[in-house]
């Protein structure tokens, strides 16, 4: 059946998930769920502690078993120790066909390679994965599907009752011995708990894992012990120096400064730029970048921002510091400077499903002006890919990439034109993450296409002075210089799905091919 998009998604896959394909950014507005709950266990009588020795006995107290989903969250990023830590002991105890329910996944955790290899992890959910983890899938190794999920998507998944989580294990910095949880105050700070709320919600049990217990109350909690099962001290849960890695340094390179300084003369040429607007970036070189210099043309012309949404940067939290911005708003926090700025009382925790779940009242990103975001790749169609390599390799992770896309006024992807020798603009990208009737602008360092479906914003850049193209001219551009790439050869079996903020399915993933030496005759 093919979807919104244009991509054919298998009939079998449809019957398997017991879903729709993609129909549009809308096509579940107005619609009415009665949310799930979980297991609650009623402690009326106990000795004022939930501290218990390990991780082993946290496992069997929770009554782990095969077939279950455990719950994590990446606050920590490259840093993290809590998912590996945990599938260790779950792997010794000789469980199997467990489900990782995470909000993402990265390199960090490399080491469960080997668990879904052997059969311990058999299936996969998260906003995306890198390293080695993802190169496993793609190879066809997780015996599952891999589900992906942006961050607003995860949490309508697990309150609708579709992800059912047993057991979760949040990271907390620091916790007291009734299970009050903060991102703040101990030796590994990672500021914010936001992807865990939705956890300790609907989690059947919830154990909180921490290296720094400290005296009740641990208040304000932003997990509350009322959440909590089981508190396990441990050496250590992360490393926060890892926090800001990747794609979340700041950069230097001029292509990439060059590109943020066209988004920010953009944002300012349009209507929204004006005193209380909102604003969010990603966390790519180039928008962490805009944030610097859209802050100085604030200054110049004394406009202000009501609030900024984070995932946050240090860029962001100077705006704060500066007093050019009322509020911070944050989900996760990719920099120590971030992480600091919590302290901060205008600096504001929201939850996963306050930001961006498309099945509540209304989430926070229906009410951004700006959001400025990266990708790998975008096509003639402004479709945007951001977990699958051109290589065919899953190499990255929704994030909130389609979730403040849908929501914002104005929608900019940043992206150089070449990604190396590989065209970023194409006639059609590898895999369909963000659909182009989301992105309204996509600026390259060889010129800016504006979507044709914004005619408000092609007309307000009329006698602007930058580099405007047509989507298909940068496609032109970037294949004149690199040449059109083959298109990559993938295999029949399907070894993920893509799924839309509200569910339906975006697109499939399919194992690549295995490389054989005939196939060198092909690249020369």
């Amino acid at each position: 059946m093919i979807n919104a998009v244009g991509r054919e998604i298998p009939e079998e896959i449809l019957e398997m998930t017991g879903k729709e394909v993609f129909h549009g950014n809308n096509y579940f507005d107005g619609y009415v769920f009665k949310k799930s709950g979980p297991s609650t266990k009623c402690v009326i009588n106990s000795n004022g502690s939930k501290v218990i020795e390990s991780i082993h006995e946290a496992l069997i107290k929770c009554e782990i078993k095969d077939g279950m989903t455990l719950g994590f969250h990446h606050h920590f990023r490259d840093g993290d120790y809590i998912v590996n830590m945990v599938m260790k002991e779950v792997h010794k105890l000789g469980i199997k066909d467990i489900t990782i329910c995470a909000s993402s996944l990265g390199k960090a955790h490399d080491p469960l390679v080997e668990y879904i290899e052997d059969g311990t992890i058999t299936n996969i959910q998260s906003s995306g994965v890198r390293g080695r983890i993802g190169e496993a899938i793609s190879k066809g190794k997780l015996k599952g599907l891999a589900i992906m999920r942006s961050h607003g998507g995860r949490v309508r998944a697990i309150e609708t009752g579709e992800v059912h989580l047993d057991i979760s294990f949040i990271g907390a910095p620091t916790c007291d011995d009734y299970g009050n949880c903060r991102g703040i105050g101990g030796k590994s700070n990672c500021g914010v708990l936001s992807y865990s709320m939705v956890d300790g919600d609907y989690a059947d049990k919830v154990v909180a894992v921490t290296d720094c217990l400290v005296t009740f109350p641990n208040f304000p909690a932003h997990i509350s012990m009322t959440k909590v099962d089981y508190v396990v001290v441990v050496d250590a849960i992360g490393d926060p120096e890892k926090i800001a890695s990747g794609a979340a340094k700041p950069t230097k390179d001029m292509r990439k400064l060059m590109m943020a300084d066209y988004c920010t003369r953009f944002v300012i040429n349009t209507p929204y730029f004006k005193n209380g607007f909102s604003y969010q970036t990603g966390v790519g070189g180039a928008s962490i970048a805009s944030t610097i210099s859209l802050a100085k043309i604030m200054k110049e012309r004394g406009i202000r921002m009501r609030f900024g949404v984070g995932g946050l940067t240090k860029p962001m939290c100077d705006l704060l510091i500066n007093d050019q911005v009322d509020a911070l708003l944050d989900t996760q926090d990719f920099d120590l400077a971030a992480v600091e700025s919590v302290k901060d009382l205008r600096h504001f925790r929201i939850s996963a499903g306050q930001y961006a779940s498309p099945f509540n009242k209304g989430a926070l990103v229906n009410k951004l002006d700006f959001v400025i975001l990266a990708t790998l790749e975008v096509d003639v169609h402004f479709n945007c890919n951001v977990v699958v390599g051109s290589d065919g390799m899953i190499t990255g992770a929704q994030g909130g990439h389609p979730d403040t896309a849908a929501g914002a006024k104005c929608t900019i992807v940043i992206t150089p034109l070449l990604q190396g020798r590989i065209p970023a603009v194409c006639s059609e990208v590898t895999t369909v993450t963000t659909p182009g009737e989301s992105v309204d602008v996509v600026i390259t360092d060889y010129g800016i296409a504006i979507n044709p479906l914004r005619e408000d914003l092609i007309t307000c850049m009329k006698d602007v002075d930058l580099p405007f193209k047509t989507i298909e001219e940068l496609r032109d551009i970037a294949y004149g210089i690199a040449g059109e790439p083959q298109k990559v050869e993938f295999g029949e079996r399907i070894v993920g799905i893509i799924e839309s903020r509200d569910g339906t399915i975006m697109d499939v993933v399919r194992q690549i091919k295995p490389f054989t030496f005939s196939d060198s005759d092909k690249l020369r």
